[in-house]
């Protein structure tokens, strides 16, 4: 699924983000709009937020933003929301109301550097463009979605940007359920964790990875000395502020090995978690450069999954598996197993086809093609 596109910027001089429309609309309606055609010519074009075009307009000249000579157009439908960018031509798509699975990026950059990272990190300060883009975005959004994603690189490196943002969230689309993804390091400082949850927002919780129940294995897997420690005292201090949680296990070679110590770990000294997400690798960031270390067959860590979803079972933990196929789960894993995967990036293979279970099962990442499970087959019922 397409998500970015490109062309030559005209009259751009800031990021523009508006709604698209791929047919002309009344003046009214045009300060919201951005405008996406083949063909510009006899349009009157007054207005508009932006227009996209296909067609070669180096020899005019424009009152509005335009970028020009796009490659690509027909993945933009009415009603989705894209940024345009200055100096790279990029237009992205940053909303999709046809989909449950859109996300608000906050940075690139990030305090980890975790060896598995599907989005690794880059060393540039981007905290206020993308909160800007971010806050328009918020604006823009009528209806309100039934869900958010807050995402990064690392989103508590906003600092304060990061409070304005769930400050907007929770004033313009109370009803929206937004769940961060954050590797809860920072949450180990109680004056930033107390302002985080004093904004107030009435449905938000956390995603936070954990990988061991050993100190130096996780901060190994984030490559980052006395992560372990401050991502317990960010789970603590989160749980004081009675905020929403859940833990999130990456798993490949590094982490099953103490799987069901960490699930023993979790129930000790975590019982206040919503939920534990046991999930599936994806090969790409990071991970391509890394699988000598992180590469294991998920056939082959049955035996310690199944004793780290009883362990969590039993003890009445909230526990659920992502980005797994079912014909490689043990049939007694299948009701924890969830169809997780964005749908931008979710794809079965041929291998699949005729599987009596395809559509209960969760997928491949789009890059699986190149690695996976050697035990992907049809289920036949």
């Amino acid at each position: 699924m397409r998500l970015v596109t490109a062309g030559v910027p005209i009259s751009l001089g800031r990021a523009v983000v508006g709604i698209v429309s791929t047919h002309p609309v009344a003046a009214t309606e045009r300060g919201k709009r951005i405008l996406v055609t083949h063909n510009l010519d006899g349009t009157d074009l007054t207005g508009y937020r932006g227009i996209l075009t296909t067609a070669d307009k180096s020899a005019a000249r424009f009152h509005v933003p335009v970028v020009h000579k796009v490659r690509e157009i027909d993945h933009l439908l009415d009603g989705y929301i894209v940024a345009l960018e200055p100096t790279t031509g990029f237009v992205r798509t940053v909303y999709r109301p046809d989909s449950e699975h859109n996300i608000l990026f906050a940075t690139e950059r990030c305090n980890s550097n975790c060896l598995m990272c599907s989005q690794p990190p880059q060393d540039r300060d981007d905290a206020d463009g993308l909160t800007a883009r971010n806050l328009e975005l918020i604006e823009l959004l009528d209806p309100p979605p039934n869900y958010l994603c807050i995402t990064g690189g690392e989103p508590t490196l906003l600092g304060q940007r990061l409070l304005t943002l769930i400050a907007a969230l929770r004033d313009k689309l109370p009803s929206t359920t937004v769940h961060m993804l954050s590797n809860g390091r920072l949450f180990a400082w109680p004056e930033f964790t107390q302002a985080f949850a004093e904004v107030g927002h009435p449905s938000f919780s956390i995603g936070i990875p954990l990988y061991s129940d050993l100190a130096t294995a996780h901060d190994y897997v984030v490559q980052a000395r006395g992560a372990f420690d401050q991502t317990i005292m960010g789970l603590h201090q989160l749980a004081r502020w009675g905020q929403r949680i859940e833990i999130r296990v990456v798993l490949h070679a590094l982490t099953t090995r103490r799987l069901a110590q960490l699930a023993e770990f979790i129930y000790r000294n975590l019982t206040f978690v919503d939920h534990i997400a046991l999930m599936g690798l994806e090969t790409i960031g990071y991970t391509p450069r890394n699988l000598d270390r992180l590469w294991i067959d998920p056939k082959d860590y049955q035996a310690e999954l199944l004793d780290a979803v009883e362990i969590l079972r039993l003890r009445g933990m909230n526990v659920s598996i992502y980005n797994h196929q079912l014909c490689v789960l043990d049939r007694s894993l299948w009701k924890f197993a969830k169809k997780s995967i964005s749908d931008w990036k979710n794809i079965y293979l041929d291998e699949c086809n005729g599987c009596g279970m395809r559509d209960h099962c969760g997928g491949f990442f789009q890059w699986a093609t190149k690695l996976h499970s050697a035990h992907i087959h049809a289920i036949h019922c």
